[in-house]
């Protein structure tokens, strides 16, 4: 997050929750956070720690995410996080639109809804699941009839059998060095004064957390994500070439 008054709000309000699911030994729950506000958490993570924060998306690999404050043993219960996953699907499919994240999105957004209420949207050709708080469940179902000039039909599900998995495309580049913007130019193919700017925006992440320093050495099994061009993962040891270059694979989701 750029804005520093808006750094301080969501950091704010996470010790607010860390600190009454403490004093009042009950689970807080934040809303679904962003990669910019989960980068907020992470540099209170430490600060937090008391209050046993842990991460829930719905999913594994989740990219939005809300924090659950709490310990089951201290608290002497268990409490699953607010999440419910929501399938939707055409009513015809044989006239339906080949629809995307950002159709998805903007039938919910037109409905007035919170982009902070909705997790991940894990988009197919013409379906979707949404992962949301189980509070605007029920307003999802009920108004959201239309997406483009789809017509479309919403229910809870929790067998998730036929969730869309990202099919990541494996990728050799070979870089001058294992340095993250060198890594970056390569995969997304931008030069390096556009990698920079990645970077100066804010828009960078390394496994979840902000990466403001462009020269810092990505590892095997780092996750990197640059807004608005993606998100990929380092699957091998970096090996040297006989030109003197680095040769890595990596896994591009698209």
């Amino acid at each position: 997050m750029n804005n520093s008054n808006d750094s301080k709000i969501i950091q704010n309000r996470l010790r607010d929750l860390a600190d009454r699911s403490y004093t009042q030994n009950v689970f807080t729950f934040s809303s679904f956070l962003s990669l910019g506000e989960l980068s907020e958490y992470y540099l209170l993570e430490k600060e937090l720690h008391y209050a046993s924060p842990r991460l829930y998306g719905g999913y594994e690999e989740a990219e939005r995410c809300l924090i659950r404050f709490g310990n089951p043993q201290d608290l002497g219960y268990d409490q699953e996080p607010p999440i419910l996953c929501i399938h939707i699907t055409p009513l015809m499919e044989k006239f339906a639109d080949n629809l995307s994240h950002r159709d998805f999105l903007g039938a919910l957004m037109n409905l007035g809804i919170e982009r902070d209420v909705l997790g991940d949207i894990k988009a197919g050709e013409k379906e979707a699941f949404l992962f949301c708080l189980d509070s605007i469940a029920d307003f999802i179902c009920e108004n959201l009839t239309k997406v483009k000039h789809t017509n479309v039909r919403c229910r809870v599900v929790s067998d998730i059998a036929d969730f869309p998995v990202d099919e990541p495309e494996s990728l050799t580049i070979q870089v001058s060095s294992e340095r993250i913007d060198s890594i970056i130019s390569k995969v997304c193919k931008l030069s390096r004064s556009e990698s920079l700017d990645l970077f100066r925006e804010g828009k960078v992440f390394v496994n979840g957390r902000l990466c403001e320093n462009n020269s810092k050495s990505a590892a095997t099994g780092d996750v990197i994500n640059a807004r608005g061009y993606g998100k990929f993962k380092i699957i091998s040891e970096p090996a040297l070439t006989r030109k003197g270059k680095i040769s890595l694979i990596v896994a591009v989701f698209k």
